[in-house]
């Protein structure tokens, strides 16, 4: 069947932060051991006035192109206010509470609010559909919802005449149209419930329901994951060494929050002190880097990626020496060791390369970034390599909604990191690799199941070990590298299976294609629809002094067509026979959440494209 990685204490019915230090945190890193009660998520604001209580900047967002810092006070005041306000509501232990938002310190109040009295938070993506809503809305119960209603209420209204359950819209924002989430402050602060919200606070046990979060991945009908309190807190604690500052550090956040990976890690901040600032939006990213100064972001490779695309455009157009130096750093950065045995000699040119180059790509990320967090899809090994020979250091890691999410993670420490893979087992986790190859973890972090599918639960867990759906093996017996997914996997007509993934990833290290799906059921070989990088291509047209249209246009081009070509004869040479890419077409389509091709994490939904593309993947294969 398979073998595990770690075996490590795992928590009974409470979890303590002692117990936990022990049995989660010690493994991994040493620390000093603490005393204070983990039990509930909202246990992080005692925590957080006990030792941050002189924090300026705990939360912070733009509001009128200036930064709106709450100080730590603030913000615990402003969650027990809405609390007492929730509480003169009729809220209920168990009631389920809805936001949808964008990242915001708002969505942080309603979060510890909800938790606080007992209630359930519902958070809802901001960008999917009407259709969604309705089933979010009837599926999960939600009696109330907060959100953004200056930006979003015009997707919801009209789905609230068919959700009878949901009582009450607040909004976050200044609206027209709706009751303002103050008046719920205002009724806490006219009104205090301060006694009843301890009672109601103490009621609640670290197994409980917190949260359920609703997911489709890249396939199939919206599931709601039921997390518990002690679900996360495992994970926080399992990861909470991760962040390389103090107190005095700052992180910019700009991943949905509503998605577990962002919330978790937004509570390590909390739970560390580490001051979090919210980007305006993801145009604006660099921007809020270089005002924040941010010393830490969790991202997606996708984010990276495009950094580096744009690094590179701008080193395509230097000249003699200093296009020399950037190009041997780039080699230099490519041979990087992050288990540190490097030789004395390459760390001598290193020091030089992030003297002269590398040290410019910090500064185009507001100069203090020490730490880059990867999730949501696998990080190109060479960009691995890259940003930790820069001096910023880029952990990947791995896990899905249902685990909390952190399974795996690459760490500080010489025998904690191999880039290409995802990195050990957290601690407090176990890591199996099945017969069929499919990864299994089992753990504190394990969801409760999906709400109303006892079915689908029986289906995913199995005697305590989730099955992921993803492919997978263990490097060194001890680090996990993800091969694809196991849904993904198609059989050409020759009866040969194909990992797309795996292939879609090494296609994208070509700076000529931004984004690949690899084709090929029951067909003679496999093939791709790509869409390529249109700001490199732009670059790449203007060097041999040719004009570049539209993207429209551009994919029609011979020259472009057999560019693409050599890119990817270049990588079939690695890949087996049956797995190379023997057809492909070009798309000038922009994929995004909105469209319903891109998860919230950036991944692809393989079935959309193959819906919405059908004809075109017809011809491919013609």
């Amino acid at each position: 069947m398979g073998y595990s990685v770690q075996h490590v204490c795992r928590p009974k019915n409470t979890l303590n932060i002692t117990y936990a230090i022990n049995c989660i945190y010690l493994p991994r890193k040493q620390t000093k051991t603490q005393t204070m009660t983990f039990e509930r998520l909202f246990d992080v604001l005692p925590n957080y006035m006990e030792k941050y209580s002189d924090k300026e900047d705990a939360l912070a967002g733009k509001v009128n192109g200036e930064w709106r810092k709450y100080s730590a006070k603030e913000y615990v005041t402003i969650v027990n206010q809405l609390s007492y306000g929730l509480i003169n509501l009729g809220v209920q232990k168990g009631d389920k509470i809805a936001t949808i938002s964008p990242n915001c310190p708002e969505w942080n109040f309603m979060d510890m609010a909800i938790m606080q009295v007992g209630g359930v938070h519902i958070p809802i993506y901001p960008t999917i559909g009407a259709n969604d809503y309705e089933y979010v809305l009837n599926h999960a119960e939600v009696k109330m919802i907060f959100m953004d209603g200056k930006g979003l209420y015009h997707k919801v209204k009209e789905v609230l005449p068919k959700c009878p359950g949901v009582k009450d819209v607040y909004s976050l924002t200044d609206s027209e149209e709706l009751k303002s989430y103050t008046d719920v402050i205002q009724s806490g602060i006219d009104n205090p419930q301060e006694e009843k919200l301890e009672i109601i606070k103490k009621s609640v046990s670290t197994n409980e329901l917190a949260t359920i979060i609703y997911t489709s991945g890249t396939t199939g009908q919206m599931k709601g994951v039921m997390l518990s309190h002690l679900n996360i807190i495992s994970n926080v604690l399992a990861c909470a060494h991760v962040p390389h500052t103090g107190s005095e550090g700052k992180a910019l956040s700009y991943l949905p929050l509503c998605h577990i990976y962002e919330r978790m890690i937004n509570y390590i901040f909390q739970y560390d002190g580490i001051s979090i600032y919210y980007a305006e939006n993801m145009a604006k990213i660099i921007d809020n880097l270089k005002e924040v100064k941010a010393d830490i972001m969790p991202t997606v490779p996708r984010l990276l990626e495009k950094v580096y695309d744009k690094i590179e455009a701008k080193a395509s157009k230097l000249e003699g020496a200093k296009k020399k130096i950037f190009y041997w750093a780039v080699n230099l950065g490519l041979q990087y060791d992050d288990k540190g045995e490097n030789s004395f000699i390459y760390n001598f040119k290193l020091g030089i390369a992030r003297k002269l180059v590398f040290s410019k790509w910090k500064e185009a990320l507001g100069g203090n970034i020490g730490l880059l967090i990867s999730g949501g899809a696998a990080l190109q090994p060479r960009l691995g390599r890259l940003f930790n020979a820069a001096g910023i250091r880029t952990l990947e890691g791995y896990g899905m909604t249902e685990t909390s999410p952190v399974s795996a993670l690459n760490d500080w420490g010489k025998n904690e990191s191999y880039i290409g893979t995802v990195g050990p087992a957290i601690s407090n986790v176990e890591i199996k690799i099945a017969a069929d190859g499919e990864v299994m973890t089992k753990g504190p972090n394990v969801m409760l199941g999906y709400y109303k599918e006892p079915e689908l639960t029986a289906e995913a867990i199995t005697d305590g070990w989730m099955h992921t759906g993803d492919l997978g093996e263990l490097v060194e017996n001890r680090f996990l590298k993800i091969t694809g997914r196991k849904k993904d996997l198609f059989k050409t007509s020759m009866g040969k299976y194909v990992a797309p993934t795996h292939l879609e990833e090494k296609l994208k290290e070509s700076s000529f294609i931004d984004t690949a799906v690899v084709l090929g059921e029951n067909q003679k070989h496999a093939g791709a629809l790509i869409i390529p990088n249109f700001e490199y291509l732009k670059d790449w047209c203007k060097l041999d002094e040719k004009d570049c249209p539209e993207p429209s246009e551009v994919i029609l081009r011979e020259d472009v067509l057999k560019k693409i070509k050599e890119e990817i004869g270049v990588f079939n040479k690695n890949f087996g026979s049956h797995e190379q890419i023997k057809v492909f077409r070009l798309i000038a389509d922009e994929w995004t959440v909105e469209s319903g091709i891109m998860t919230a994490k950036m991944s692809v939904r393989r079935n959309k494209v193959m819906e919405i593309y059908k004809d075109l993947i017809e011809d491919l294969f013609k």
